[in-house]
């Protein structure tokens, strides 16, 4: 079988979604009394001191799975086909048309993000990515889910090794690459959007769109993506 020759990679919150995943995941299982009514202004409180750089990702990784108790986790597939289907109704179609628009072209596809996987999974199966690059959840003994996560997270320069171990399992390389595109709104990912021949801001923050401008990089505002 021919190797791919272009590769595209999409982050997703704030890029192929407008909004923070783990928030609506909390918010989803609130509205079901799974968690406890408070359990999103909390998220949202340790997302506000992980920017401030109190707090590592592992707080906001702790805060999205932690919160449903054990008495809670038989519903945990039921709960995620729901709020796959409460998502799909909420991801913009200009972003689904993007990711289509690869796969057309036959480009090899996935989302890497420093989401849980937990949460992650109904989105790509939204878009229809198959290869989801996350932050893996650590599982007890027992299976449950320990707060703690597996191995690095699937974030800032630890994508880079994320994406290069994943195509190394495939026999292939960045470099291997005619074309290969990253998707992102934060200057948090630019180990992985230096690491691509076209790296594209999507309503970036301020600090990835000075480096953008500065560069010449491709920038996607509220007109060309609209969310």
């Amino acid at each position: 079988m021919a190797k791919p020759q272009r590769l595209a990679l999409f982050d997703l919150d704030h890029t192929l979604i407008p909004f923070d995943s783990g928030r609506e995941w909390l918010q989803f299982l609130a509205d079901r009394y799974a968690v406890p009514e408070d359990a999103p202004r909390r998220y949202l409180d340790a997302c506000r001191r992980y920017v401030a750089g109190r707090v590592g990702l592992e707080a906001l990784h702790r805060a999205v799975v932690c919160p449903p108790g054990a008495q809670a986790q038989a519903l945990f597939s039921t709960w995620r086909r729901d709020f796959e289907a409460e998502m799909a109704r909420r991801v913009p179609r200009s972003t689904l048309a993007l990711v289509q628009r690869h796969r057309d072209a036959g480009d090899l596809c996935a989302i890497v993000t420093a989401t849980s996987r937990l949460v992650a999974e109904p989105f790509a199966r939204v878009f229809g990515v198959a290869q989801l690059l996350a932050t893996e959840p650590h599982r007890a003994g027992d299976g449950s889910l320990s707060g703690d996560i597996q191995g690095e997270p699937c974030h800032r320069e630890h994508k880079v090794a994320h994406v290069r171990r994943w195509l190394a399992a495939q026999g292939l390389a960045l470099q291997d690459f005619e074309r290969s595109w990253f998707y992102s709104d934060a200057a948090g990912d630019l180990p992985l959007l230096e690491a691509v021949t076209d790296p594209v801001a999507v309503r970036p923050d301020d600090k990835l769109r000075a480096v953008a401008r500065e560069r010449d990089w491709q920038v996607l505002g509220i007109a060309d993506v609209a969310f």
